[in-house]
């Protein structure tokens, strides 16, 4: 089935990334990355930003609290009552030309963070995840890393890595943290994935840079499914959201481009539950 994305706002962002949806508040909220600032707005439609002053590659929201980390250039933040304080300085971890890139809290709170370059080095990174305070690689040498899942028993972890031109499904250890038996569950064509969100059914919602699309794929045999064609070019991320989470909200960059809704965000009506975010535990 092909459907067919819905404009949201009119305003356009330089590099709009990781929206999530709060189904308690029905705050929607995502980056711009080049802009370094998180955005929200609620069901009214107002809308409020942070400036960090450096690239935001993801804000995964915080357990009991309406704040945020903030995975960044040099360090991962933590965003409440509209100021930002340093959790963890990266500065030793990262090459200069390294910034944050997209990241999640797993089931149990830890937060799963990705890297990728910030200007015209070649594509190099790993896989983080930050636990208790320590920080550990959990896939290394990736090109780019992106988009995150886990599946609803928790056995099976999903991965993007953009310039691996794949779709990767692992094995997932949720009492340790760890993930083993990476093997690839589909490969992308006409454009490359970038972020993707996870459904009720285990199924995924993949955005495509450079492919005006996102797809929608079995969690167990990388079938396409169904295609949402969405009128911009760099398609960034994805998340379930609405009052019954069957609202696929998507954000797309407008860096470099002139096409009318380059950068903007939209919607999606789409026939099955999403799944809400899980939430970091510091």
């Amino acid at each position: 089935m092909n459907y067919k994305a819905e404009l949201l706002r009119t305003e356009k962002y330089r590099l709009g990334e990781g929206p999530c949806y709060d189904p308690e508040t029905g705050i929607l909220s995502w980056v711009d990355i080049m802009d370094g600032k998180l955005w929200q707005m609620g069901s009214d439609g107002v809308r409020s930003s942070f400036d960090l002053g450096q690239p935001i590659g993801a804000a995964v929201p915080v357990k009991d609290s309406d704040g945020f980390v903030l995975c960044a250039m040099d360090g991962l933040y933590l965003y409440e009552s509209a100021k930002a304080e340093l959790l963890h300085d990266l500065s030793g971890l990262f090459k200069p030309y390294l910034r944050c890139n997209d990241a999640k809290a797993d089931p149990l709170g830890r937060l799963w963070f990705g890297s990728s370059v910030n200007d015209d080095h070649p594509a190099e990174g790993n896989l983080y995840k930050l636990e208790n305070g320590q920080i550990s690689i959990m896939q290394a040498d990736t090109k780019i890393s992106n988009g995150l899942a886990w599946s609803a028993d928790r056995k099976f972890f999903f991965f993007s890595d953009t310039l691996k031109y794949a779709v990767f499904k692992y094995d997932y250890d949720e009492k340790n943290g760890l993930i083993s038996g990476c093997r690839e569950l589909f490969k992308t064509e006409n454009g490359v994935s970038d972020g993707l969100c996870i459904d009720s059914e285990d199924d995924l919602w993949v955005a495509y840079w450079g492919g005006k699309r996102v797809e929608h794929r079995s969690g167990m045999t990388g079938e396409l499914l169904d295609i949402i064609d969405v009128p911009a070019e760099h398609v960034t991320s994805c998340c379930f959201g609405g009052s019954d989470m069957q609202t696929l909200y998507i954000t797309t960059s407008g860096e470099g481009l002139s096409g009318e809704y380059d950068g903007c965000l939209f919607t999606c009506r789409v026939g099955v539950k999403g799944v809400g975010p899980d939430r970091v535990i510091l």
